[in-house]
C-alpha cells in the first residue's frame, strides 16, 4: 500500500505552481514525499505498520512516534500483554530480555504518525517540486547544486561538500540531519537499569 505524498496538487496551486502536466506533478510529489521520508526515518503522516525489533535488555522499548495505538505485541511469536504504552515507548515490569539471555524478536503492530502534515514539510515538499518541474523544463540539463550564477563576466557556482546535490529530489545533508532529529528515525532499544 502506498502512502500519499505529504503534499497535494492544491499545496502547490497556493503556491502558483502550474501542475497542468498532472503525471509529472504526481511523479515529482511522489518523489519529494520519499525523499523526505527517508531522511526522517519515518512516515511523518499517520501510519498504521508492524514493526519487528530485537528486544531491549531493559523494561522500556521505544517505538517510533508519535504513536497514537498500539494494537498488539508478541514476543519471539508469543503475545505479551503486561506491557503499558507511555509516550512513544513500551514498559514492561520486568525486561524484555531474560538477563544474560538472547533477544529475541518483539513484533509491533501500531498506529503512529502526525494527523497532519506541518505547514513547512508541505512547502519543503512543493519547493522540490518546483525545483523538479523546472529541471524537466530544461530538459534535465544538470543545475543540480546551483547557487549562484551571474551574467556579466558570466560565472556559476555550485555546492560543495555536504550542501552538493545531484538532483533536485535529493535534500542537502544539513537538511536530513534536521528531518531526522525532528521526526526522530525508527524503532530504539535503551538499556534501562531499575
Amino acid at each position: 500500500m502506498a502512502i500519499s505524498p505529504l503534499a497535494t496538487p492544491a499545496d502547490l496551486e497556493a503556491r502558483g505552481i502550474d501542475t497542468s502536466d498532472a503525471a509529472l506533478v504526481d511523479a515529482l510529489l511522489a518523489s519529494a514525499s520519499a525523499a523526505i521520508r527517508d531522511a526522517a526515518g519515518s512516515p511523518i503522516t499517520e501510519t498504521s505498520a508492524t514493526v519487528t525489533v530485537a528486544s531491549p535488555a531493559g523494561r522500556r522499548l521505544d517505538l517510533p512516534g508519535p504513536v497514537r495505538s498500539v494494537d498488539s505485541v508478541t514476543m519471539d511469536g508469543r503475545e505479551v500483554s503486561d506491557w503499558t504504552l507511555v509516550g512513544d515507548s513500551l514498559w514492561r515490569p520486568r525486561s524484555w530480555t531474560v538477563p544474560n539471555g538472547t533477544p529475541v524478536p518483539v513484533t509491533v503492530s501500531l498506529t503512529f504518525g502526525l494527523a497532519e502534515v506541518p505547514a513547512d514539510v508541505v512547502d519543503l515538499v512543493c519547493n522540490l517540486v518546483a525545483a523538479g518541474l523546472a529541471h524537466a523544463e530544461g530538459g534535465y540539463e544538470s543545475s543540480a547544486g546551483k547557487i549562484a550564477e551571474r551574467i556579466d563576466d558570466y560565472s556559476v557556482q555550485y555546492a560543495q561538500g555536504a550542501d552538493a546535490v545531484v538532483s533536485p529530489m535529493e535534500l542537502p545533508e544539513r537538511t536530513r540531519r534536521m528531518l531526522a532529529r525532528r521526526f526522530g528515525g525508527s524503532a530504539a532499544m535503551v538499556v534501562m537499569r531499575s
